[in-house]
């Protein structure tokens, strides 16, 4: 790790081997606590390169245990995180809606490390119990048509790294990482991301795996569909900007879409929205995020279907009968 260390404090950057070379490691925990620290710490204070993130991924998915869910046609809907908008779990939600409308969701997530409550932290507060079994997994997508593959179980790495990341508190490369690095590889993308830097890399990726996929940015910072101001979107059809009212039917303002203090709180946040109970505004950007997600899989005649859908299935119940189906499997 020294030399690598050095060669990085050159400001000189890793070729994809190498790059894979040192997660491999970290994975294996041949560095100590110290030398990863200082290694994350680079690339808090310089840009990734396409090669290093491109390594890091061979890495990750060579190593990950992997999800035999390749009988059923999935979507995942996630975030970079690391925005530090504290905003609820709009892409966890989103997948409830999604699953309730009829498509099945493979959900990767994990802890939060830059944010009060990650997809695991709500997931495990409500009641889930994290597995990497895969008669279980199979069993929750065919009665519910989602399942949760909590980052960790999957990844050695990451769970290498949690401890580090929580004590860091701040957006490491391990976000950019995450939604590259579904383990059951799903069929649909749907991502999140913080910056148009990153939209831009991910589009580079994304385009190379030759599976549909979209993109979202709000251009106020979020990584995801805000509804605070306008989105770039990003998919392998094209590009283009809407507006909130496009998207969602209004604007809305950052602090109606708070996550909350607490994982506690969050869960609640949670809870209610899927029961009809949110906000005018929490259900708004919830629903404009799972139609996003709807439309990319190309199942719908246009965004307003996909959108419509989104509403039927929280309105009617469908989005919560899926949690409910889901927590009762545990």
């Amino acid at each position: 790790m020294k030399k690598i260390l050095q060669l990085l404090f050159e400001h000189k950057t890793l070729d994809r081997t190498a790059a894979k070379e040192v997660l491999m490691h970290i994975g294996q925990g041949i560095y100590n606590e110290h030398e990863v620290t200082a290694f994350m710490t680079v690339y808090l204070m310089r840009s990734i390169t396409i090669e290093e993130l491109q390594g890091f991924q061979d890495a990750l998915m060579e190593l990950c245990v992997k999800a035999d869910l390749k009988d059923f046609e999935t979507i995942d809907i996630v975030g970079t995180g690391g925005d530090g908008k504290n905003t609820f779990n709009i892409s966890t939600i989103a997948c409830f809606i999604v699953a309730g409308a009829g498509q099945m969701v493979a959900k990767h997530g994990n802890y939060g490390a830059s944010s009060i409550s990650g997809a695991s932290n709500v997931m495990e507060a409500l009641g889930y119990r994290f597995s990497n079994d895969n008669e279980k997994l199979k069993r929750e997508m065919e009665i519910a048509n989602i399942c949760f593959l909590h980052a960790p179980l999957f990844h050695p790495a990451l769970k290498v790294v949690g401890p580090i990341r929580k004590n860091l508190a701040m957006r490491t490369f391990f976000n950019m990482l995450g939604p590259m690095a579904n383990p059951a590889l799903p069929n649909f993308q749907l991502v999140g991301v913080y910056s148009l830097e990153m939209a831009r890399v991910y589009n580079y990726l994304l385009q190379k795996t030759g599976r549909p996929f979209t993109i979202i940015h709000s251009l106020d910072g979020y990584d995801e569909i805000s509804l605070t101001g306008d989105t770039k979107v990003i998919s392998n059809k094209g590009e283009s900007i809407m507006s909130a009212v496009q998207l969602g039917k209004r604007i809305v303002s950052a602090e109606s879409i708070s996550g909350g203090n607490s994982v506690a709180e969050a869960a609640k946040i949670f809870s209610n929205i899927l029961k009809g109970e949110g906000t005018w505004t929490q259900n708004a950007v919830a629903l404009a995020n799972a139609a996003m997600a709807l439309y990319c899989t190309g199942k719908f005649q246009d965004y307003e279907s996909a959108y419509q859908a989104s509403v039927d299935s929280l309105e009617r119940g469908k989005a919560n009968e899926a949690l409910q189906k889901l927590i009762n499997l545990q």
